[in-house]
């Protein structure tokens, strides 16, 4: 017979086991050549002679096909977990975090409570405060409502504004229901900020006080004003400074006073006859001595004076 038995006519002969682990190992390095990375293989070596080596196992392969077929076999399999079994009993054994576990309920809810808020204001101490009942009849049975404030950074329904925060309240089953307040301080002070839960008429109140802006009194003093200016010249301390005041009314037969020197001549008094000229220097050119106690003004030439069609005065006797 020239085939063996039970092949079919053409085939070549049923594989042996051997041509069938031959044809098993290439199957499993064509498949690894397209799934595995030998980049990422911790195990993976070239050495200087170009073949490859697997430094887990020791082994020397021909090409990566070949190195590819024993990753897939018994031998580097069973090394593997050896390897990661030796490395786990040698780590120092490291306390696992304590984590706590929350139990998130999940109840129906029945909507939200009814409530009512009362605005007060303090005239003793200026201070406003609001009052919250909040109604709970179909509260759970030994449950009590609870309350928080909540910045307005950390919710998410409405736009962040830093002038305002939020007082929630809960209980089980109803919503959790939550107030926008101003954001100002709290008075934590025990008279002022206190919660009471009813179990008879099922009411929860809260009450709080905002704590009021400093006084006016608290301001710093105004800093000292420097010291006023001195009077003018010729004013007597505690003049006013503004404009002077009137002169006193003319007595009958007095003399109005001189009025003060300024630019120009000196005015006339009214109902009077102009100064006469003054008589000319003598005729040496020196200074004339006259017995009267007034001095004269000088005057101008007598050549100028009848120029000017004024006439001069006659000089004075000087032999008397």
């Amino acid at each position: 017979m020239d085939r063996e038995w039970g092949s079919k006519p053409g085939s070549g002969g049923a594989a042996s086991a051997q041509n069938e682990a031959v044809d098993r190992r290439e199957r499993l390095r064509r498949l690894a050549l397209e799934t595995i990375d030998l980049a990422k293989d911790p195990y993976f070596m070239r050495n200087h002679l170009g073949s490859y080596e697997c430094k887990l196992c020791l082994t020397l392969h021909n090409n990566e096909g070949n190195y590819l077929a024993h990753t897939q076999g018994k031998r580097h399999q069973t090394n593997l977990v050896k390897r990661a079994a030796r490395e786990a009993k040698e780590a120092p054994a490291q306390p696992q975090p304590h984590k706590r576990k929350v139990n998130v309920r999940k109840s129906v809810k029945i909507g939200r409570p009814g409530y009512r808020v009362t605005k007060q204001y303090d005239s003793d101490t200026k201070q406003r405060s609001l009052l919250f009942q909040i109604e709970y009849p179909e509260i759970e049975d030994n449950a009590k409502p609870r309350h928080r404030f909540m910045s307005s950074f950390e919710q998410r329904v409405q736009t962040c504004d830093k002038n305002y925060q939020y007082l929630l309240f809960a209980a089980e089953p109803y919503e959790i229901i939550a107030f926008k307040v101003p954001s100002i301080e709290i008075d934590k002070a025990t008279p002022k900020f206190f919660s009471h839960w009813d179990p008879d008429s099922k009411m929860f109140t809260l009450q709080l006080y905002f704590k009021s802006k400093p006084m006016e009194t608290n301001k710093p003093p105004p800093p000292p004003q420097g010291p006023p200016p001195p009077p003018p010249q010729g004013l007597p301390p505690g003049a006013p400074m503004g404009n002077p005041p009137p002169p006193p009314p003319l007595m009958h037969g007095s003399l109005p006073p001189p009025p003060s020197m300024g630019n120009g001549p000196r005015p006339m008094p009214p109902g009077s006859a102009p100064p006469a000229p003054p008589p000319p220097p003598a005729g040496g050119g020196g200074m004339v001595n006259f017995t009267s106690a007034r001095l004269p003004m000088q005057g101008f030439p007598g050549q100028q004076m009848q120029g000017m069609g004024i006439r001069p005065p006659p000089p004075p006797n000087m032999g008397q």
